[in-house]
């Protein structure tokens, strides 16, 4: 595996709580350690990276935390762990390539849901 120099950063991240409007109503969290890599986490990292709305819905997260089924299907590939997006009830394989990407990507998903909520412009 490449050395990610991002990935400190990211590290530095677990356990961390932030909200992301000035009403305090959606916020994120951060879950994130190292692993030791396997077919499923390759890259080495248990992650799970959340946005939630004022009454703790979940609206999007970005994670490899949990099993998921890789198609919805019928004859689909049954339960299996990867990295993967929610975004509402929708689940999404997710490619990781980098810890700087996978958390601009997740920030980008965040800025689109509060968007279409009207929480920012």
């Amino acid at each position: 595996m490449e050395c990610d120099a991002s990935l400190d950063g990211l590290l530095d991240l677990d356990g961390q709580v932030w909200f992301v409007d000035e009403l305090g109503e959606h916020w994120v969290k951060f879950r994130i350690r190292r692993v030791l890599p396997t077919a499923e986490r390759p890259h080495g990292l248990d992650y799970a990276f959340t946005l939630h709305a004022k009454d703790g819905q979940r609206l999007a997260g970005f994670d490899n935390a949990h099993q998921a089924r890789k198609s919805a299907r019928p004859g689909g590939r049954g339960q299996v762990a990867f990295d993967h997006t929610h975004r509402y009830e929708t689940i999404r394989q997710y490619a990781y390539t980098d810890a700087s990407t996978l958390l601009e990507d997740f920030w980008t998903e965040v800025d689109s849901i509060l968007k279409e909520r009207g929480v920012v412009k």
